[in-house]
Parts: structure tokens; C-alpha cells; sequence
């Protein structure tokens, strides 16, 4: 469905300029932006994903992933076609970097697929929601009338107004903070860090749950300096924001051999020192998945594959020493 879209800028020449992203788009007649959802229609900013969905599941909250937010919880997830990245490794780029079928949802009829199978409410992700602005500012107002939530999985990369305008809407979010390296999001990423990093102090700051991912590429953002620089920027923020590292397999245009066990657990091991929780995903090391203590070390939550038990929890306080996780 074609909409008028959010932030733009109208120039001369019918030209306009899209203000959503850190792209900043110049657009001249029926040319598509960046994230291939936006274009120039007679001089006036058109998205044409409002309400197109490419599919639909319901996943546990653990797959996003978020860890702290409701454990042990269903969530609706799905996603629009397109982003505003051109990540070499991207492992869904099927849908973000090339157009694929997709069906309208209306909101209203979103808030009730997000209301079945005793669903928490929505997670808009897969490819790249912040593309989806407008609708996930529509739907997103409607899920919490219903008394659901909002979750983004997300690359963070968004323009400080339209963040400002989204920031109420959501509920959680998880960042995919690629590096501590504003090289590597221009060779690999066709962007910038400092806008990400931006969104992520921005979601802290507002108290919307905050968890980052760090997915490990050899090669890339592997050396110890990377971990530190990660590490020290997300604990100058809070060192209770979880931090998720990925294991990275071959995939798209990227061919770096997959992540070592061992390099995940020299970065579990660099991160821990000053962050309260730290995980592994996507690999076999099942007692790194699991949440401790940050006061006594026991295990708050245990987690196999997308099992949860969230025995060592009582109303979100450590049922061994008493410190209170905040985790609901």
C-alpha cells in the first residue's frame, strides 16, 4: 500500500530528500531510496511497504533475542521488505535486499494477530522495521490501546527526530551494534556508526528494555580492542543492559570463515569484566545462555535452546541473596 511518507524534504526541481534515515536520500523523479520502500512521486515522498508484510510466526521472546524481556514469553514477529543497509554477511538479505511477495495488514487487524496464542504483542523484525516508520507508528499506538507490547529488532539506524517520535511506541528493543568501528559500517554496512550508537543511548536513556547483539565476523571486528571498545561503550551506558554475542556463518556476498568457539568465549570473557550479563548465541555452550546473579552468581534463569526456567526468580529478585534483577 502507497502512503505519503514521514520526514521529508521537499526541494526545487521536484526533487525531495528523505529525513529518515542517516542516508538522507536526495530523490529525484520515481527514484527509489537506499532502503528500496521509499520513492519520489511527482515530487512528494511515497512509501509503498505501509502495511506489506513478507511473513508472520509466532517466536519465542528468547529468538529476538531478548533475554530479560518477559522470559519464557510468545511474541508475534514479522517484517516489511527492504533496509537501509547493504551488509555484505546479511543473513536474511532474501528479504531485505530483494523484493519478495508480501500481504497488506491492516493495523487494526496486526493488533489482533498480536493478540492470539497468548502473545505478548509484536515484534517488527526480520529485515529492517525502522523502514516501516510509519506503519509501526500507526499499528504500534493501536497494540498498546490493547495493553500489548512493542518490540524492535533493529539496526539503530534512524535520524534523531523520527527516534523521537518512535521512542514512546516502543516497549523493547535489541541493537544490532555491528562494531566499534566506523570503517567497518562504511565498507561492509554502507553506513555510520555514530547514528547507532546515538539510537542506543537514546533507547537507555528513555527506559524502553534495551539488549545489544554484536555479531563476531573474523577478520572484521574480532581483535580484543573491538570487544573492549564494545564493552566499555555499552557499560559507560549501564553495565545491566544485556549484551548478546553471534556466532557469524558464511552467507550473501561474505565469504570469512565462521566464528571460533574460542573467539566468542575471549569476547564472553572481556565483557563479562564489566557487564552484568553476557550471552552466547547460536552455539552449543548452553551454561553462557543462562542468566547469574550479578551479586551472588546463581542461576536466575536457565535456558536450553528456547526452554526457560525462570526458577531462580521470585517477582524479578534473586530468590538466593535477594538483589532485585528488575527483570519482569
Amino acid at each position: 500500500m502507497i502512503v505519503e511518507a514521514a520526514y521529508q524534504e521537499k526541494l526545487p526541481d521536484g526533487k525531495v530528500r528523505c529525513r529518515l534515515c542517516p542516508a538522507n536520500c536526495l530523490l529525484t523523479e520515481n527514484k527509489v531510496g537506499i532502503c528500496r520502500a521509499r520513492f519520489n512521486r511527482k515530487g512528494n515522498l511515497v512509501t509503498e511497504n505501509y502495511g506489506e508484510l513478507v511473513t508472520g510466526a509466532y517466536d519465542p521472546i528468547e529468538k529476538k533475542p531478548l533475554y530479560h524481556f518477559h522470559p519464557g514469553s510468545v511474541i508475534f514477529s514479522t517484517g516489511a521488505n527492504g533496509c537501509n543497509f547493504k551488509c555484505k554477511n546479511c543473513q536474511n538479505w532474501d528479504i531485505s535486499q530483494t523484493r519478495v511477495a508480501t500481504q497488506y495488514v491492516e493495523p487494526a487487524a496486526l493488533v489482533e494477530l498480536a493478540g492470539r496464542r497468548q502473545s505478548i504483542g509484536i515484534a517488527y523484525t526480520y529485515s529492517e522495521p525502522l523502514i516501516w516508520f510509519e506503519y509501526i507508528i500507526e499499528a504500534g499506538r493501536l497494540i498498546h490501546e490493547a495493553g500489548l507490547k512493542n518490540v524492535l529488532v533493529s539496526n539503530g539506524y534512524i535520524n534523531p527526530d523520527p527516534l523521537e517520535e518512535l521512542l514512546p511506541i516502543i516497549d523493547a528493543a535489541n541493537i544490532d551494534l555491528k562494531a566499534m568501528n566506523d570503517g567497518f559500517y562504511k565498507r561492509i554496512c554502507k553506513g555510520k556508526l555514530d547514528p547507532v550508537l546515538h539510537t542506543i543511548s537514546r533507547f537507555h536513556e528513555s527506559g524502553t528494555h534495551l539488549e545489544v547483539t554484536n555479531l563476531v565476523i573474523p577478520g572484521l571486528n574480532d581483535a580484543q580492542a573491538d570487544f573492549e571498545r564494545l564493552t566499555d561503550f555499552i557499560a559507560s551506558l549501564s553495565p545491566q543492559i544485556p549484551l548478546h554475542f553471534s556466532a557469524y556463518y558464511p552467507t550473501y556476498r561474505m565469504t570469512n570463515p565462521p566464528t571460533p568457539l574460542e573467539t566468542l568465549e575471549r569476547a564472553y570473557e572481556i565483557a563479562i569484566k564489566k557487564l552484568d550479563y553476557v550471552f552466547l548465541g547460536n552455539v552449543t555452550v548452553t551454561e553462557k545462555a543462562d542468566t547469574r546473579c550479578p551479586q551472588c552468581n546463581a542461576v536466575l534463569i536457565s535456558r536450553r535452546g528456547y526452554r526457560v526456567d525462570r526458577s531462580g526468580l521470585r517477582q524479578g529478585v534473586c530468590k538466593a541473596c535477594g538483589y532485585d534483577t528488575k527483570i519482569r
